[in-house]
């Protein structure tokens, strides 16, 4: 019988489900290849017929739910309730101009949240999980697990989501936990050689098709490849979603007598009621600050009930329709509509801004917390450095060092070439050689620069590199030919091996897969032709695998040589715990025990190649007496032990060229960087001084200080929580790291108040990037499960790209105080103004605004609205970098920016307050008419120009603000001082160089002249006519503000008021402390800077820096 499957364009259909059939079957059924894979042609194909590989409504945004955030935006209330008043006072115009701005704003606001929402979901997609597939002649692409198709290859691994149904055909101690289907608790083992054949469909159980692994299922250890059978909806975790309805509910919300008491019922619908009315008003849903603005609406939608109280008590309560007008008046001044779209969209920019810097957001609020983060724990392999190994030393018992020279590409192991060198006895004696070889070097750099004349035929020395081959070459063995030991060495190392290397004719280079230390143990046989492939030639072949494990550091395999009719365990890993299971080192007649002196000149050796840099593995094996039972493996205990050590092999990663200038710019903003590593304490450390994170001269440090900056975790696990709170610093560098450990670290951070970011990448790492701040997942190198914990994925894996995404933040932070301050320094002018106005009332006792309901929507929309979107698309500041963390705790509501609000609306109320006084009670002689609130008469004449100065007075003043508000506390007229220092005129620099903002602010001047001239516009809508000799009144008011504003802002400058972020480099200048990345005068390549993706910081210094330990 066929099984069919609905999908999202075709059903997918075999002549009978995919378990049951031979795997060659279903490979034809599909026309795919098992080595190859699809083509790019076939994949297109059939990604038009089945569609993607997604639930039905996975990732979709609800329109009506993104309608329903605008209605119930405090800021459209106040317009409604405005609204319904205007009707009720028969004010049709002023209600119908209300009704036409509501439905304009909902509108807008709607169109740019939902595509807003549409690209935050495209966005997150990109860290979505992720699959290993073969495509296009073998080569293995890691493609998003939507764009799966049925036929397709997938390998899996360790930590691996399944990303559809798969038929397996080649596992390796494959377990995946398949809860989520069957509900059953222990993972479950898979078997390719099972034959379903004959079972029964209905009889045979989704757990018990152990042939089979299913979408969403994680896996918990080994790995395998399958073909893809099913996808999108025809999967088995589709047909459980196509069967659920509804939601899960909160604790307490039933209204079931069954679940509580007699008075669930009514507890649970009034939870209920709670939980909808929170999120119907933006109380509960949204980040942090989209929350906190939320209540910041609110409570001005009560400052605005208060204010027309205040005004209908003025009036003695007499509230009739002119008394009704005003308070919609300042019922409209105190709410800034458009901040919550401003917000929305500034921050959905943000993302996209973080997504061109290699950095994908998964959480909203991270973006909030980023410009926060006081400590970053980083990984090394691939974060810090470029994860690109080479096996740069090999040391082989009674042999010596094995080493790689001038290997120009790391995957090729033709390239450069292998020497062989007596191995140093001891530390001293290594050191000795170190410093005869720099002396010898130095002389002949000597010799070399006053030697002018140069024999015919003589090659040139072309720089320092020549002199030190010539110096290595007296003490090297070139291309050694292939002994015993090295052989056995080599054998253990490319089989204990999950990794491939092969030259592709194609594409005519070397192509490898798999994790980049495995990469380097391989090429490094290859040298010798002793790699995976031309061992499994000769007879290798794999019985079982034991894969590696953070918490015994290492890795066995078990393989069968048909030659010698043997089995062998080979095992490599951690060089301490390794020689814990080794009884001899060497092989036949040199073969030696390994006793405890033996033990310790082997960890010597590992010392001397981990002080260079270099990460230090075992590599050991035993022959295993009796046969292997391939059905059921030996316990790991009883296979990894008796073993022989081989040799130990250093491998190199060498630092991003971009590292140290990050780890620099993290100390000049005030981050601490900790590298929390699985590499020896030697390796850690030298990597560690070579990018800066510790200091190059520890001695300068007080002891206590020195002895904590690098551990092991094996003794920071070692003390409790009151002792390592009692450190004068938390360590900088953690060897030997376990996932508890960084857990432990994130635990000692918060302990001391610290705002930290932590980066994982494998399955162990989920609770550390939970419990940190910000969890920083790798979207190259990670796991799915790493990055479904994390908030935040590089894309790259680069250290600085967690840098970026904190400059990004900040600015994010900066820009949304001030577009805030901005918008709340108009609205507290207007305040003001208006209540100030309750004391002009016409000859009838009625106050007379002097300002209109609509002219305050016309300058709140328009005027205000594209400044703010300007400000939001600011540039950093040039010091955002140096000055320390924000308070997250504090949020943007910091007392600078309600202080300058209140100091700037102020000055705003009272320049606009003198000019209608000026105009009214001056040539006006104090005539304010009747009935000037609603309509125009010759009576009105002197208040309607006084209106249209002030309205043109407050839009300006509004304008110019904006290009205030690009620094808080920076002059307008010297906003950057790198700009100062090229340009004679910076300030006219600075406001064009945000072309949004300046364009905003000079079209919204511009709008001024046809909102007071159109004839009807302006006496029947604004309530104001056209003026003459007024417009100097405010023009001038202009130049008050600006002198009033630079005032302020010199007065802060100068006295340091508000100065949360004080210079790191006033504050620890000529003082010792654990400031990082100062330690040399070399030249690294740079980062690439915020300025829209388009320009780069250069890294290099002008003036070197002094080496000052930890300055």
């Amino acid at each position: 019988m066929a099984i069919k499957r609905k999908a999202a364009r075709t059903n997918q259909e075999y002549s009978a489900h995919p378990f049951k059939l031979s795997i060659e079957q279903l490979a034809n059924d599909l026309e795919t290849n098992l080595e190859a894979g699809l083509s790019s042609a076939q994949v297109q194909s059939l990604q038009s017929k089945y569609g993607q590989n997604k639930l039905d409504g996975e990732g979709a945004v609800r329109w009506y739910s993104v309608l329903l955030r605008q209605i119930s935006n405090a800021m459209i209330l106040v317009l409604v309730l405005a609204m319904a008043l205007s009707y009720g006072v028969s004010d049709y115009i002023e209600g119908g101009v209300i009704t036409a701005v509501i439905l304009l704003n909902v509108f807008i606001g709607f169109y740019q949240e939902f595509r807003a929402e549409q690209k935050m979901d495209s966005l997150r997609s990109l860290s979505s999980p992720s699959a290993a597939v073969l495509r296009n002649g073998g080569v293995e692409d890691t493609v998003p697990s939507a764009e799966v198709v049925p036929g397709d290859i997938v390998m899996l691994r360790t930590g691996d989501t399944v990303p559809a149904d798969l038929r397996l055909f080649d596992v390796m101690n494959l377990e995946c936990d398949e809860k989520i289907l069957t509900g059953e608790a222990l993972p479950v083992a898979k078997d390719v050689e099972i034959d379903f054949g004959e079972a029964n469909e209905l009889e045979t159980g989704v757990g018990d098709r152990i042939n089979m692994a299913y979408s969403s299922a994680s896996v918990t250890k080994g790995r395998g490849r399958g073909i893809v059978t099913f996808t999108g909806m025809s999967t088995e975790i589709g047909k459980i979603a196509e069967s659920m309805q509804g939601k899960k509910r909160k604790a307490n919300r039933s209204l079931s007598r069954k679940e509580g008491n007699n008075l669930q019922p009514v507890k649970g619908l009034g939870l209920r009621i709670w939980d909808g009315a929170g999120k119907f008003l933006g109380l509960t849903s949204g980040t942090p600050l989209q929350r906190k603005l939320s209540k910041l609406a609110y409570v001005l939608l009560l400052c605005a009930l208060i204010l027309a109280i205040i005004v209908f008590g003025v009036n003695t309560f007499n509230v009739t329709k002119e008394v009704a007008i005003y308070a919609i008046s300042t019922g409209i001044a105190i709410i800034p509509e458009s901040l919550i779209a401003v917000l929305t969209i500034t921050m959905v920019v943000g993302m996209t801004q973080m997504r061109k810097r290699k950095v994908v957001v998964r959480q909203l609020s991270a973006l909030e917390a980023l410009g926060g983060i006081t400590n970053i724990c980083s990984d090394k392999t691939g974060t810090l450095t470029q994860g690109q190994m080479i096996a740069r030393k090999a040391w082989i018992p009674n042999v010596g060092i094995y080493g790689v020279k001038d290997a120009a590409e790391v995957a090729n192991p033709n390239s450069g070439s292998v020497t062989l060198q007596r191995a140093p006895t001891s530390k001293i004696e290594s050191e000795q050689e170190l410093e005869q070889k720099r002396a010898e070097q130095d002389r002949k750099r000597s010799v070399a620069a006053v030697k002018f004349d140069i024999s015919p035929g003589q090659p040139e020395s072309r720089n320092a590199e020549d002199l030190n081959e010539k110096v290595e070459d007296e003490i090297h063995e070139h291309n050694p030919e292939l002994g015993r030991n090295l052989e056995a060495f080599l054998q253990s190392a490319a089989l204990c091996n999950l990794s491939t290397v092969r030259y592709s004719d194609e594409k005519n280079a070397w192509q490898t897969t798999g994790d980049p230390t495995e990469i380097a143990l391989q090429v490094f046989a290859q040298r010798f032709d002793q790699g995976k492939k031309a061992l499994g030639e000769k007879g290798w072949k794999q019985v079982a695998e034991y894969p590696f494990d953070s918490s015994v550091k290492q890795m066995s395999v078990i393989y069968r040589n048909s030659e010698l009719n043997e089995n062998f365990i080979f095992t490599k890993g951690a060089v301490e715990r390794v020689l814990d299971l080794c009884i001899n080192v060497g092989l036949g007649e040199e073969a030696v025990p390994m006793t405890d002196e033996q033990k310790n000149s082997i960890l010597d050796q590992m010392s001397m190649l981990a002080d260079q840099g270099l990460r230090v593995l075992a590599v050991a094996r035993r022959t295993l007496k009796g046969g292997v039972d391939e059905e059921r493996s030996l316990p790991r205990d009883v296979v990894e032990k008796d073993l022989t050590l081989l040799g130990l092999a250093g491998l190199y990663d060498p630092p991003r060229l971009e590292t140290k200038d990050a780890v620099k710019e993290c100390s000049t903003a005030g981050v601490r960087v900790h590298m929390l590593t699985g590499d020896h304490p030697g390796t850690a450390f030298a990597i560690a001084k070579e990018v800066g994170i510790v200091p190059r001269n520890v001695g300068a440090l007080p002891h206590d200080v020195a002895s904590s900056l690098v551990q092991t975790a094996s003794h920071f696990d070692g003390k409790t929580d009151a002792e390592i709170d009692e450190m004068p610093e938390l360590p900088l560098v953690i060897a030997r790291c376990a996932p508890e450990t960084k857990t432990r670290m994130i635990g000692a951070l918060h302990r001391r108040k610290a705002f930290c970011a932590m980066t994982g990448d494998g399955v162990n790492d989920a609770p550390s990037l939970k419990a940190a701040d910000v969890g920083i997942a790798m979207g190259m190198g990670g796991s799915d499960v790493a990055k479904g914990a994390s908030d935040i994925v590089l894309t790259d894996d680069n250290f600085a790209s967690i840098v970026n995404a904190i400059e990004e933040g900040r600015r994010m932070f900066d820009n949304i105080q001030k577009f805030i301050l901005h918008l709340l320094t108009s609205n507290v002018g207007e305040v003001v103004l208006l209540i100030a106005g309750l004391g002009f009332q016409d000859q009838s006792g009625f106050s007379v605004f002097p300002l209109s309901p609509l002219q305050i929507l016309w300058i709140n929309m328009l005027t205000s609205s594209f400044p703010a979107f300007g400000l939001g698309r600011e540039k950093p500041s040039p010091d955002i970098m140096r000055r320390p963390p924000h308070d997250n705790k504090k949020g943007v509501f910091t007392s600078q920016i309600l202080v300058d609000m209140g100091v700037y609306g102020l000055l705003m109320g009272i320049c606009t307050l003198l000019t209608f006084v000026i105009i009214v009670y001056g040539p006006g002689g104090g005539n304010l008419g009747e009935n000037c609130n609603r309509e125009y008469s010759e009576g009105c004449n002197t208040v309607f120009r006084a209106r249209a100065a002030v309205f043109a007075e407050l839009t300006w003043l509004i304008l110019i603000s904006a290009w205030e508000f690009k620094s808080i506390r920076r002059s307008m007229f010297n906003l950057d001082p790198n700009t100062a220092a090229q340009h004679k005129f910076p300030f006219f620099y600075d406001i064009y160089e945000n072309r949004f903002l300046f364009f905003a602010v000079v079209l919204g001047a511009i709008s001024v002249f046809p909102a007071v001239y159109i004839p009807g516009l302006n006496t029947a809508v604004f309530k104001h006519m056209g003026i003459g000799w007024e417009w100097a009144l405010s023009f001038g008011a202009i130049f008050i503000f600006v002198l009033g504003i630079e005032a302020w802002k010199f007065t802060k400058r100068r006295t340091g008021w508000f100065d949360d972020g004080v210079r790191y480099e006033k504050s620890e200048e000529h003082k010792l402390s654990l400031r990082q990345g100062f330690f040399s005068f070399a030249k690294t390549l740079s980062r690439s800077s915020s300025d829209n993706g388009n320009t780069s910081r250069s890294s290099v210094s002008k003036v070197p820096m002094k080496d000052e330990g930890m300055v």
